[in-house]
């Protein structure tokens, strides 16, 4: 089977034959109305369509088989269906691809292409970080869509990142950050650990596909319960613990210092606080970190203030998602998200709140947890000792000990 387009009819003279099982594109129809060109079907099969030639500079690794989505995907380009006017044939450049320059730029992916994966995959590509953006999902259609769509908006945001959309994860290959976004949301009434058992199915399947087509990539999971799911993603793909990082803590702090801004005494950007902990109800922000202005927090507002922000910050995103009554949050944390990758890139020195494994750090249980860090290339480039009171290593301790009891139930 094979395609016919209007160069097709172009060439034809009078009549065009084609085969019992040719698609024949609707501008290639028109096209031969235009000219005359009457289009029959042979009474022979096609001839088999030979494969196409791979450009690419990396060879396919040995015995690597593609991994679905569990979705269904035509070998035709859903593009090939659309009306538009053809190409001419001076205009027409092959081997494009193999002519380039190699990009030096890192290559990113985000998996799922709900609000929050398509909102990180924009986010980076505006960055003009990467040299390509691959947004994949389990829909048919809907990253290849999104992907189009965004690229659209290249000239106007002024980016030169290329956002490409797929199916398959095998589309990752080479690269090497990804963000993991797939999963179930939440519902109202629902909580971050509701979603355990459904989103964990999900992250094991891609985690499979991390490890087979990206596996010197640095994983960034934003799926929930985020530190269930970090800890599922690591031992799945068997990556050291710096490269693969839970994004809340930059969430949480986020929203913890927005919140502070609400109440007038500074901007947003001049409150400074870090969330450590989980990605929930034992989430822990401590006081002793906490500036407006470069001065403490708590000469700035009063106990029971502070204390009512943080619990709001805490359960900021339960608090959209029974305002929206369908969905979850996505603008904040696609924005978290895509922070933490371009800060590796840059390879910020700034201290940042991350899902990490503890691996011995504030005397806490081996477990992955809410930790300031500073990130690099390759991930975590180390785990910041800060200065936390006694009461606030006694809050961080029990989080670890919580999330840890948490893993273990997950088997």
């Amino acid at each position: 089977m094979s395609v016919v387009t209007a160069a097709d009819v172009e060439k034809a003279s009078g009549v065009l034959t084609v085969g019992q099982r040719d698609v024949i594109t609707p501008l290639a129809a028109d096209r031969a109305k235009e000219l005359g060109i009457k289009i029959e079907r042979s009474s022979q099969p096609s001839p088999a369509k030979p494969p196409p030639v791979d450009l690419s500079s990396k060879p396919p690794r040995r015995g690597a088989a593609p991994v679905v989505l569990n979705a269904p995907t035509s070998t035709l380009s859903g593009a090939l269906y659309r009306r538009g006017a053809g190409v001419p044939p001076a205009l027409q450049v092959d081997n494009l691809d193999a002519a380039a320059p190699a990009d030096p730029r890192p290559a990113a992916g985000v998996i799922g292409a709900g609000h929050v994966g398509a909102m990180t995959a924009l986010r980076l590509a505006e960055t003009s970080l990467f040299s390509r953006v691959t947004l994949v999902d389990i829909v048919p259609g809907l990253a290849a869509g999104l992907a189009l769509d965004m690229g659209h908006s290249a000239s106007l945001r002024g980016f030169t990142t290329r956002i490409e959309g797929s199916a398959e994860l095998s589309a990752l290959a080479g690269a090497d950050y990804i963000v993991v976004t797939a999963g179930r949301p939440r519902q109202p009434g629902m909580s971050r650990t509701d979603l355990t058992g459904v989103n964990g199915s999900i992250v094991t399947a891609v985690a499979q596909g991390i490890r087979l087509y990206a596996p010197d990539s640095v994983v960034v999971v934003v799926t929930n319960p985020l530190e269930e799911m970090t800890h599922l993603t690591a031992r799945t793909t068997g990556f050291p613990p710096q490269r693969v990082i839970g994004m809340a803590g930059v969430l949480d702090s986020a929203r913890f210092c927005s919140l502070v801004a609400l109440t007038g005494v500074a901007r947003p950007q001049d409150v400074s606080a870090i969330a450590l902990g989980s990605h929930g109800p034992e989430m822990v922000i401590p006081m002793s970190q906490a500036t407006v202005n470069g001065r403490p927090l708590e000469e700035a507002l009063p106990a029971d203030q502070i204390d009512a922000i943080v619990e709001r910050a805490r359960d900021s995103g339960a608090e959209v998602v029974k305002l929206l009554q369908k969905g979850s949050a996505y603008f904040a944390p696609a924005e978290s998200a895509a922070a933490m990758v371009i800060d590796m890139v840059r390879e910020s020195s700034r201290v940042q709140a991350a899902c990490v494994q503890s691996s011995g750090a504030y005397g806490l249980e081996d477990t992955r947890v809410g930790l300031p860090v500073r990130l690099g290339r390759r991930g975590v480039r180390e785990i910041v000792a800060l200065a936390l009171t006694a009461s606030e290593r006694t809050a961080l301790a029990k989080a670890a000990s919580s999330i840890a009891a948490r893993v273990r139930e997950m088997g």
